[in-house]
């Protein structure tokens, strides 16, 4: 064999030893077997990560992990129970009459109350995660808080820093925080509803207007909010007005996470701003996590906090948990995972294919996923498909702590107002709209038809047959049931609209829908619409604008009907029973009540519910509450959409939790089962190469030939 062939041979035997098939069409060309990484995408970077500014869900899902307010909520028991995080207790509340003087438990009535003032103690030892910002230099002087040009040349994100630093949380930091709400610069988005609450924060906010104008210097720290007390290094006080019980719920959000100023001073430098080191862009808190990496074009990366607290796995949750393999780790410290590696996804359709080879490790389902990843079966419940069950995936569901619904203006001369024509005609709508139907064709009936105001995990909402709207549904067939149209129309004919005709003037009834409709899906959703008000022969005009337009025409009172939705901030039925109080009506007070719906009766009720306790009397007094909108129907109710999650069988102690967003430190990753998984997965197919190579080696041989024929006649004439 003449030394060419033996190299061809030799080469194709190269290439094939030298490939790493297993890893041919893998995403993380650096990825480690040997370590826990969790993998996800984003589709857009989260806008702000400053926690006194974030307020999007996709932006929850990195501060959550990282910023640690003093409650968070119990990851297995339901309902959503709070519990101490940094907190050492839960905080004791004292109520106090008009002069600041605690009350008797007697004289504890809402006409007495003045004032509620929360003690918070912080547990000490906890360290915030390494950062430039603590960093200093022998002498104490800060290395990084007066940077200029020069010095900051070759910085290009956080990890640039040589020297990172820590120290202990102190209360200090939460106050620092509250005062942070207030800051011109920093447009909290919950500014305006917590001056409302919080003793002293609306003037608060207003000295620091009037500072920023005259260009005075704003030092937070020597600032004081009269609602807001520092005690000592590991407590602090939060007084407001009267009682308002939902703040505890407040204080298992970013919002009332610390913040050290050491972090705010070292972020304001110019220098860094310019640069896009910022609080926005790389937080800095006490959590599980820390980031590392934010490249927008790319990926988020956020590792494991060294100087994390210790916190434990839960020891204890529901009945089944524990055969669920949900308490195998009880008692274990926390996080399990080591790496959380977001990759940007432009494609939904790109994320399932990625899902589907293992590459990342869960998935939501979309339109285009549903059908091969779910089967539904004749009674409407979920199950996976053959191909999902064979991949081990496993299915979770859970309805949200959301509400769909279509509202009716009631300050409208035709479907608003309270006379009997008007209710009548919204009932008969509500039971002509097929909320069934629509959930079933747009959502692959992932949601239920709402009963009211309240979802499901929300006390105060009824399930069966005590839960059904009476006006608008029925029970039929030991189930709740969508009353018939001939009873809609026979509604519509007693509010003086007869075939869908003002029975003075003959007129046919126009309605107004107005809408802000984006998606694939808008047409056909609209169309739909329209055919649900034909049933009432009701002509039905769609009014969509863009998003700032529509909410513009809503603050007006200038829309007829609309449709919008409502995800809770918290798990209390004051969250939802809020859209329909009158005050908060927004066309009126600028509130979030879209329908302007004013009813005195509910807002007296709403007023003695909003502060007492989940017990049978507050039970009581939201029955009679939704009994009250039912009648009314301000809302057609909507629907409450169910949450379907796909997760790989390298997941371990996975259990939906719909208000909080810090579950990652929760989750244990098996990556070792995901490495086998892949391999099996993602076997590569070479056939291809080894037939193209053996195409080139052929292709070769008549020259292989020619040259041994030309080397064998010169060796004879020579």
């Amino acid at each position: 064999m003449s030394r060419l062939s033996v190299s061809l041979h030799g080469l194709l035997l190269l290439l094939l030893a030298g490939c790493d098939l297993s890893a041919i069409n893998s995403p993380y060309p650096e990825a480690q077997s040997d370590i826990s990484v969790s993998y996800s995408s984003f589709m857009l970077r989260p806008k702000h990560l400053d926690p006194a500014r974030s307020y999007s869900a996709n932006e929850s899902l990195i501060t959550a992990q990282i910023y640690e307010p003093p409650l968070q909520y119990h990851y297995l028991k339901r309902p959503y129970t709070l519990e101490p995080l940094t907190a050492a207790m839960m905080p004791q509340v004292e109520l106090l009459d008009k002069q600041g003087k605690p009350l008797p438990a007697a004289l504890q009535t809402s006409e007495n109350v003045a004032f509620s003032r929360y003690t918070i103690t912080i547990r000490p030892g906890i360290a915030y995660q390494p950062h430039p910002a603590f960093a200093q230099d022998k002498n104490g002087r800060w290395l990084y808080h007066e940077l200029n040009e020069q010095t900051s040349s070759h910085i290009k994100t956080i990890m640039d820093f040589p020297q990172q630093s820590t120290r202990e949380l102190k209360a200090a930091d939460y106050v620092y925080q509250i005062k942070r709400l207030a800051h011109p610069e920093v447009h909290s988005p919950i500014l305006g509803l917590m001056s409302e609450h919080i003793v002293g924060l609306g003037d608060f906010a207003v000295m620091l207007g009037k500072m920023q104008l005259q260009e005075q210097a704003i030092d937070l720290r020597n600032l004081q909010i009269s609602g807001v007390k520092l005690l000592d290094d590991y407590r602090y006080q939060i007084t407001v007005y009267g009682q308002y019980p939902q703040l505890k719920y407040w204080l298992a959000m970013p919002f009332f996470a610390p913040i050290p100023w050491e972090a705010d001073a070292f972020y304001q430098q110019s220098v860094l701003i310019d640069k896009n080191i910022t609080l926005d862009w790389y937080p800095v808190g006490t959590g599980a996590y820390y980031m590392t990496e934010n490249d927008p074009n790319r990926r988020m990366v956020m590792l494991k906090n060294p100087n994390y607290h210790g916190e434990v796995y839960p020891v204890e949750g529901l009945p089944g948990d524990a055969a669920a393999g949900l308490l195998d780790d009880a008692g274990k410290p926390m996080p399990f995972i080591d790496k959380i590696v977001y990759t940007l996804e432009k494609e939904s359709t790109s994320y399932w294919g990625k899902f589907i080879q293992g590459y990342y490790d869960i998935s939501g389902l979309t339109s285009d996923s549903f059908e091969q990843a779910i089967q539904v079966s004749s009674a409407g419940s979920f199950g996976l498909s053959d191909d999902m069950m064979k991949k081990g995936i496993d299915l979770q569901t859970a309805v949200g702590t959301t509400t769909h619904y279509i509202g009716f203006n009631m300050l409208d001369s035709v479907v608003g107002g309270y006379s009997e024509r008007a209710r009548k005609l919204r009932q008969a709508i509500a039971i002509a709209i097929d909320q069934e139907e629509f959930v079933s064709i747009f959502f692959n009936g992932r949601g239920i038809p709402a009963q009211g105001p309240i979802p499901p995990g929300i006390f105060g909402y009824r399930e069966g047959k005590e839960g059904l709207d009476p006006y608008v549904y029925e029970w039929r067939d030991n189930a709740v049931r969508t009353r018939s149209i001939e009873y809609a129309r026979n509604l519509l004919v007693e509010a003086g609209y007869p075939k869908g005709r003002d029975a003075e003037t003959g007129q046919p009834l126009t309605l107004y829908f107005d809408i802000s409709a984006v998606g694939p899906d808008a047409k056909s959703q609209l169309d739909w619409m329209r055919k649900q008000f034909q049933k009432l022969n009701i002509q039905l005009v769609i009014r969509s604008t863009d998003y700032n337009r529509f909410q513009d025409k809503m603050r007006r009172g200038q829309t007829q009907i609309f449709k919008v939705g409502w995800s809770a901030d918290y798990p209390d039925p004051e969250n939802f029973l809020f859209l329909l109080y009158g005050p908060n009506a927004k066309a009126i007070h600028n509130g979030e009540n879209s329908a302007n719906y004013q009813n005195p009766e509910f807002d007296s009720l709403f007023e003695q519910m909003r502060v007492m306790p989940d017990n049978a009397e507050r039970q009581k007094i939201i029955d009679k509450m939704v009994d009250i909108v039912r009648y009314d129907a301000p809302w057609v109710w909507g629907f409450h959409p169910k949450e379907l999650t796909l997760f790989h069988a390298w997941n371990k102690n996975i259990k939906p939790n719909l208000m909080a967003n810090n579950t990652l430190k929760y989750h244990r990753i098996d990556p070792l089962l995901r490495e086998q998984l892949r391999a099996k997965w993602n076997q590569p197919t070479i056939w291809p190469l080894v037939l193209l190579l053996i195409l080139i080696a052929l292709a070769m041989t008549p020259a292989i030939i020619i040259y041994r024929r030309k080397r064998h006649q010169h060796a004879v004439n020579t």
